[in-house]
């Protein structure tokens, strides 16, 4: 199959350079002509970036986000306001918010469908409370979470469910690639169409742009999967390109979810080398959990084709009657919410998964690290590729650690990009100064996305501490809240930073060229 789609690959990719050099031609010839056409075109970019200028001042959203937008249209008053246009996440986008508020009211009321608890009881963390008490994802008694502390080990493990499925296979990665591990999965999901289990997949085509080719998805389709590519990239200013989809999701018969920060390619399971040993870790879910997973999904299915009236009730999981649950909300006159009011305590072993999107203005990944880390009382680690954080992140830490909490954070030692990783290293000094422990770890590439405090609770999904991840992307992950799992987390966090050198910054330089790179790399770090 690598044959058929090598060629069209790299001709796509020849033709996108193309029109991006054709674009910054053009831009350059109306900057530097002095025809009177490019005159007025020039000025009236100009009067653009005024009024972006303003809109951003005036709206909400992060002051050091909206600082450096402010900084970029300073130094570029012609171009910045179409630069602004063409990144931001929510300027000239109301019919595809539009969408996502649609297809986000239409599976809320659904949620809790598997046994999901609402819980409002102040005995619980604040996390557990937002999430499902206002965020709208339940919280799960009867279910349970394995900890894969490797790519090898979800592997494994998301074979042996694949093997399983009787009903549906759903897939949703930001990155997939021919290789070993693409290809294995591929030839189960194959056998599984032939024998009428129904395969979707979504894939970002950022993500999968240097990797899959354009019509990747037609080619999936003729063996019988049902394919969807979120927000194809588009060599043009768009308003749409700068939100991806991030997240890893896999479920399999709405039993069984995995989820975390392994993509679908050869590095993450060392089958290839990238940037040294790649450290990477993920979560399984199994029971009743693994339904929230089968809805962020299917909610993002509808997002993709703008709306459908299939019915999502029709993938609850077998042994649990949509009925039912209906009569039970009716007599406990609880419409919307769980009326599951099993004995919950804060003893319980809860899950939360959740997700984030970029549609609206609930931060819920920023907020649920964010309260992890102001709420614990001895420790919080934290493992994340990049660290480039705004200044309520960053008070956040350095408070934490000042009020006496242990405060660990490992980043990779080995970059996988050179000027995110400055910018990563930029923040090391304010960090260590306020009392919090920095480690990279120096095998490779760390790009596990976890968070564990106190014994007690851990998250593990795919969000970075990184802008990106906070505010610009579709996002997951599973709120794990006294389970055996999060022992399993600290455990791995541990390992990892048996593996890492503990970073001390140098004394400051006093080279004014070296102390403005640092501030340049900070006022941009909201856009890389």
């Amino acid at each position: 199959m690598k044959k058929k789609w090598l060629l069209p690959l790299l001709r796509r990719r020849f033709l996108v350079g193309v029109l991006v050099v054709a674009q910054a031609a053009l831009f350059v010839y109306f900057l530097l002509s002095t025809s009177r056409i490019s005159s007025l075109v020039a000025n009236s970019f100009t009067a653009i970036s005024v009024l972006v200028a303003l809109f951003v001042l005036s709206g909400r959203g992060e002051s050091s986000y909206k600082l450096t937008w402010i900084f970029v249209i300073l130094c570029f008053p012609v171009v910045g306001g179409l630069l602004y246009l063409s990144f931001d996440q929510h300027v000239l986008r109301h019919a595809l918010i539009k969408k996502a508020k649609s297809a986000e009211k239409k599976t809320r009321p659904l949620m809790a469908m598997a046994n999901g608890v609402t819980i409002n009881d102040a005995a619980f963390p604040k996390t557990v409370r937002y999430l499902s008490y206002f965020a709208g994802f339940p919280a799960y008694l009867n279910s349970e979470s394995v900890f894969l502390a490797s790519g090898e080990e979800m592997f494994f493990r998301l074979k042996e469910e694949l093997l399983k499925a009787e009903r549906y296979v759903f897939l949703e990665y930001f990155i997939i690639e021919h290789g070993k591990m693409w290809d294995e999965i591929l030839e189960i999901l194959l056998s599984k169409v032939k024998k009428g289990v129904e395969v979707r997949i979504i894939y970002d085509d950022m993500g999968c742009f240097l990797r899959l080719p354009s019509k990747y998805g037609k080619i999936l389709q003729q063996y019988g999967i049902r394919v969807a590519k979120f927000n194809p990239f588009v060599p043009f200013f768009s308003v749409e390109q700068n939100n991806r989809d991030h997240r890893k999701i896999a479920v399999i018969d709405g039993k069984v979810a995995f989820t975390g920060g392994i993509n679908l390619a050869d590095e993450y399971i060392g089958a290839v080398e990238r940037f040294g040993k790649w450290a990477d870790n993920a979560v399984m879910v199994e029971g009743d959990a693994a339904w929230s997973f089968t809805l962020m999904f299917l909610q993002m299915w509808d997002i993709i084709h703008r709306g459908s009236d299939e019915d999502l009730l029709r993938f609850l999981p077998t042994g649990i009657s949509p009925l039912e649950r209906l009569e039970e909300k009716r007599q406990d006159g609880r419409e919307g919410e769980s009326s599951l009011l099993a004995p919950v305590s804060p003893s319980s072993k809860l899950i939360l998964p959740y997700a984030d999107s970029p549609l609206d203005t609930e931060n819920i990944g920023a907020l649920v690290y964010m309260d992890i880390i102001q709420s614990a009382k001895r420790y919080v680690y934290i493992t994340t590729p990049y660290l480039i954080i705004d200044d309520q992140m960053l008070s956040t830490l350095t408070y934490a650690a000042k009020s006496g909490v242990d405060v660990r954070i490992i980043t990779p030692h080995k970059w996988d990009k050179r000027l995110v990783h400055m910018a990563t290293r930029s923040y090391y000094r304010t960090l260590w100064e306020n009392g919090v422990k920095i480690y990279e770890y120096t095998p490779g590439f760390m790009h596990a996305k976890t968070i564990v405090a106190d014994d007690e609770l851990a998250v593990v999904g795919s969000v970075n501490f990184d802008y990106r991840s906070l505010y610009l992307h579709f996002e997951c992950g599973a709120y794990l809240y006294g389970t055996d799992t999060v022992d399993a987390v600290k455990d791995a966090f541990l390992a990892y930073m048996d593996a890492s050198a503990e970073i001390t910054p140098r004394p400051p330089r006093r080279n004014a060229f070296a102390r403005l790179c640092r501030a340049v790399l900070r006022l941009l770090a909201p856009l890389m």
